[in-house]
């Protein structure tokens, strides 16, 4: 059994660090962008590079939410909500978390619209992703709150004849944070 002396924290990594000049910083920076594609994803995203730093969050997304059903691919909730945990820990842009929130939103709607799902599990994370959404979305400002509000409200509407609820609990969700029929 390992004991809390035997597992390396934060701390004993935190005390190594200090004593790396900044060539040694680079070179283990450079060495870790080089060890994963989902460290390049966070490094980019961190430090805003690219055109669309969101795009590596929505392929994840898209694929895990939207499987190719003709190759045998499988769809995955956790895996899908992942990348929006990653780009919270990256960056945490509400306006980006509200953009990757909406997207999982609309992807999920989108494949279960087209495939008929029947996964209590998935449309349950589809509603707590919609809550979610919701939260970010009412917090931002004006501008930026509306485009995101009308999208969710399309959700909703494509939700109401889902099943397992989901019509009904995107209803109380969207009376819950006080928005009009139609926002």
């Amino acid at each position: 059994m390992a004991t809390k002396k035997d597992t390396p924290s934060w701390s004993d990594v935190k005390a190594r660090l200090a004593d790396f000049d900044r060539a040694g910083l680079l070179g283990l920076v450079q060495d870790l962008y080089a060890a994963s594609k989902d460290n390049q994803i966070f490094l980019h995203a961190r430090f805003g590079l690219g055109e669309d730093v969101l795009r590596p969050y929505k392929i994840t997304i898209e694929r895990w939410l939207c499987p190719d059903v003709y190759k045998n691919q499988d769809y995955s909730v956790a895996k899908a909500k992942k990348p929006i945990a990653d780009y919270k820990k990256a960056v945490g842009q509400p306006e980006g978390l509200a953009e990757l929130m909406v997207f999982y939103c609309e992807q999920a709607l989108g494949f279960s619209s087209e495939f008929g799902l029947d996964d209590a599990g998935y449309y349950s994370a589809l509603v707590r992703m919609f809550e979610q959404a919701l939260k970010v979305v009412v917090g931002l400002p004006a501008p930026q709150r509306e485009t995101f509000l009308d999208r969710l409200d399309d959700v909703r509407a494509m939700g109401e004849d889902m099943g397992w609820g989901v019509g009904d609990d995107f209803e109380a969700l969207w009376q819950h944070f006080g928005l009009d029929i139609g926002a």
